[in-house]
């Protein structure tokens, strides 16, 4: 078992020992992932490149959290529409590197249309 498949069982077990399944449309998901995304946004915002750097030294493990919230919802959007992540994840980055070569796109931050 990948640890990405260890990861979705792990999600659809507490979905499922909590019934939550009923509520878990596409819809209702993609929405928990923009509230969740929100939340990781939300730890930087108004804060200074100098305050950013010293709430992660001591808050981490906070930022983890947040982040470990998207990749619950994540998993579980991935899992009810029949999506392997790890394949999906493999096809968008070899687009992305056509789109980005390194030659063009090094040190820039340019959308690919622009470079």
């Amino acid at each position: 078992m990948s640890d990405l498949e260890e990861l979705t069982n792990r999600s659809l077990k507490f979905r499922d020992d909590r019934d939550w399944k009923q509520f878990h449309s596409a819809k209702n998901l993609s929405i928990d992932l923009a509230v969740e995304a929100a939340e990781v946004l939300e730890l930087f915002t108004w804060k200074s490149k100098e305050e950013i750097e010293a709430f992660l030294e001591t808050n981490k493990e906070k930022l983890a959290e947040e982040l470990c919230d998207v990749l619950h919802t994540i998993l579980l959007l991935a899992h009810d529409n029949q999506i392997d992540l790890k394949q999906s994840f493999h096809r968008k980055m070899d687009k992305n590197e056509a789109k980005y070569p390194v030659a063009k796109a090094k040190g820039k931050h340019s959308k690919y249309t622009e470079l």
